[in-house]
């Protein structure tokens, strides 16, 4: 039943106001809907390719989606929906993997897990999951805290730098771990440092750099990380870590906040410390960081919300600074916000000089 506008002339000021206000904002969310349409019609970005987009929600129901249905759209877009999920278990990792690669499951308890990428079930862009939890012995109590998988490039396959909530640091070779790894390894004591708290990839000659969720952060050389493990940063009672990315000298590390504002931040603009355990100092300003990754302006960023919303860009939109910055808008959030971040290799140079 199609409805017309009646004559408001005789209609008291204050409510033909308020039903003036009323159509100007549901002509604002129409215009919206239609903008969001518009950006998840977008073509592919890139040709078929193997590499796959992870989503796990909290409970652990995981779906992997080959990267180039994911089109590129501009920093700051409103992004699509890339994962069917509820308010009741909402995203909480999202990484890249090839679909030959292995996933590896590191607990609160630091034991470690590994599964085929293959066996994750695919689904389209906006699919929903399945269970992924039940494919481990996991212990009574026993929760995910960290979900990586194999390195995409060689360049950062000699090491997975492994952080706890309370910043303890360590390094572990390639050759221990996805295929060759033994179910149910514990790769880290937790009663030394806590939970793992998070993980990255490096080459062996790599800066580090350990964020916190309160935007503090370290970098040193990860070569003075000793085998057995170090204090990597003091991390105050009431933070904890949330990241940590390796970088090349010449190269910086993205952060991102819950708001969905981020920034490259770059090595040198941030001294390096001459050896682990020292106090951080400010990397960002922002209430709450949630992810912290190496990145070369090569690289896309890939984001994910908490109401499974996913946006992919070019890591060259996003200024890199050598100071302190409260970061640019990188995605557009309605009532939601950031809780995940990735970067995807892209071809051309490898770091951020001149950026």
């Amino acid at each position: 039943m199609a409805l017309e506008r009646p004559d408001l002339s005789n209609v008291a000021p204050a409510v033909r106001a308020y039903i003036e206000a009323l159509e100007a904002a549901l002509a604002d969310l129409q215009a919206a809907a239609e903008d969001e349409g518009r950006e998840t019609a977008l073509e592919p970005s890139e040709p078929p390719t193997s590499i796959n987009v992870i989503t796990v929600s909290a409970a652990g129901l995981a779906k992997r989606t080959p990267r180039h249905f994911y089109a590129r759209q501009r920093r700051g877009g409103m992004g699509v929906f890339g994962v069917e999920t509820n308010e009741q278990d909402p995203p909480a990792f999202l990484l890249l993997a090839d679909q030959g690669a292995a996933l590896t499951l590191v607990t609160d308890q630091g034991r470690a897990f590994s599964l085929p990428v293959a066996e994750v079930v695919e689904t389209p862009v906006f699919g929903r999951g399945r269970p992924l939890l039940e494919r481990f012995p996991l212990r009574a109590g026993e929760q995910p805290a960290l979900l990586f998988a194999d390195p995409l490039e060689e360049r950062q396959s000699a090491y997975l730098t492994l952080v706890t909530q309370r910043g303890q640091v360590r390094r572990i070779g390639r050759q221990y771990l996805g295929k060759n790894l033994q179910s149910g390894t514990v790769l880290y004591n937790v009663a030394e440092g806590g939970a793992p708290a998070a993980a990255c990839w490096s080459s062996g000659g790599d800066e580090l750099m350990i964020v916190t969720r309160a935007g503090l952060g370290i970098r040193f050389g990860e070569r003075l990380v000793p085998v057995r493990g170090c204090l990597g940063m003091r991390v105050d009672p009431g933070d904890r870590v949330v990241g940590v990315a390796a970088a090349p000298l010449d190269g910086g590390v993205f952060l991102l906040t819950h708001e969905g504002k981020g920034t490259i931040r770059l090595f040198s603009g941030f001294s390096a410390n001459k050896e682990p355990g020292g106090g951080g100092k400010v990397a960002i300003k922002a209430d709450r960081v949630v992810a912290a990754q190496g990145v070369a302006l090569r690289d896309d960023l890939f984001l994910l919300s908490r109401l499974g919303k996913a946006i992919r860009f070019q890591a060259a939109e996003v200024p890199a600074k050598e100071g302190v910055v409260q970061g640019v808008n990188c995605m557009n959030l309605r009532a939601d916000e950031c809780v995940a971040c990735v970067t995807s290799p892209g071809p051309g140079a490898s770091n951020l000089t001149g950026a």
